[in-house]
């Protein structure tokens, strides 16, 4: 699934379906705020294109209702979005990084976060 591109509705979607669990429509269309909330049919039919996608599928049926959960975690799908940003940086990290400083969005505690799984992951390496 990791190699389709899902739209921010999409995702905002998974992420009612990644917090609440297996859903209907009608309850992840609830779950967005009353004042951007997509009319139920939009909810619909942007869940039959992520079942389409492999992203969700139905799990049961409850009266006329269908049930969704999550076939792809949260965390697969934010490496795709990451992978598809490092992509317009030809691969690069720096762009991004400068980016990221220069707008105060990344923290001191970021960096050092990022330090101790630099250094696991190199511990990791020597012990192969």
């Amino acid at each position: 699934m990791t190699a389709r591109r899902l739209s921010r509705l999409e995702l905002r979607i998974m992420d009612v379906l990644w917090s609440q669990g297996p859903s209907s429509v009608r309850e992840v269309q609830q779950a967005f705020p009353e004042a951007e909330r997509p009319a139920y049919t939009t909810v619909q039919t942007t869940m039959n294109r992520l079942e389409a996608k492999h992203a969700l599928r139905r799990v049961k049926k409850v009266g006329n209702a269908y049930v969704f959960e999550a076939l792809i975690s949260s965390a697969a799908a934010h490496c795709r979005i990451i992978d598809e940003v490092l992509d317009l940086f030809g691969g690069r990290t720096q762009p991004l990084i400068a980016h990221l400083i220069e707008s105060r969005k990344l923290t001191m505690d970021d960096l050092r976060e990022a330090q101790a799984t630099l250094r696991r992951i190199a511990a990791q390496e020597r012990r192969k």
